[in-house]
């Protein structure tokens, strides 16, 4: 699991980071708005209101509109008023320093929980349907036409992020980062063998579309 730590000072940034660490988590850290908007996807973003660059409740609601993520706003703000603004604005909790790091774990175990079971039940009846193309998310099948076809696990994967969004870029980091969790160069090659079995497996009615020197996007 990755955390984003979104934290302009260096002391608590680093405090976060090492117990985060050895806790097991991969941990990822941003000092500012500009940051964290633009770091790698996370599974839990710690987000501290109060950044030098951008006002917090503006940041997480731009942060909560990434699918997967949930937010943990820590700050010091410890009005019941700025709770309130923060729940609403889209946190999935709210700690407010000074705080026990074991508290800390506890809520984060908690907020995974919850979304592990939300994506979970999501799945469990979501389909995708892009022209012919039919996905399945619960059972991991598709279909052509109405014709099952055969698709690996990462197969799966690449075709559903790229459903997800017809018509849109999906950026090979992207889907590097979610389907092989990496980003190195053995996986960018493996990345453009599957896009290529998928092509021919899907049929000329199904386009993925390559957009050079950014990703892949699926035809609508």
């Amino acid at each position: 699991m990755r955390i984003l730590v979104v934290e302009d000072d260096d002391r608590v940034a680093r405090g976060l980071v090492t117990a985060l660490q050895h806790a097991g988590y991969e941990v990822l850290r941003a000092a500012t708005a500009a940051a964290a908007l633009q770091a790698a996807p996370a599974d839990v973003v710690l987000l501290d209101l109060g950044l030098p660059d951008a006002d917090g409740l503006d940041v997480l609601r731009k942060l909560r509109q990434r699918e997967g993520t949930a937010v943990i706003a820590v700050t010091a703000r410890s009005e019941e008023r700025e709770r309130v603004l923060g729940l609403r604005s889209g946190a999935d909790d709210y700690v407010v320093k000074p705080f026990g790091t074991a508290e800390l774990l506890a809520r984060i175990e908690a907020v995974l929980r919850r979304t592990r079971a939300a994506r979970a039940d999501s799945e469990e009846h979501e389909v995708m349907e892009v022209g012919p193309l039919r996905l399945d998310l619960g059972s991991r099948t598709a279909t052509v036409s109405g014709e099952q076809i055969t698709l690996t696990r990462k197969e799966f994967d690449v075709l559903a992020l790229l459903a997800a969004r017809p018509g849109s870029v999906v950026s090979r980091d992207r889907i590097l980062d979610q389907v092989w969790h990496a980003s190195w160069e053995a996986r960018s090659r493996s990345l453009d063998t599957h896009i290529a079995t998928l092509r021919g497996k899907l049929g000329p009615f199904v386009r993925i579309e390559t957009v050079r020197g950014v990703g892949y996007r699926m035809a609508r």
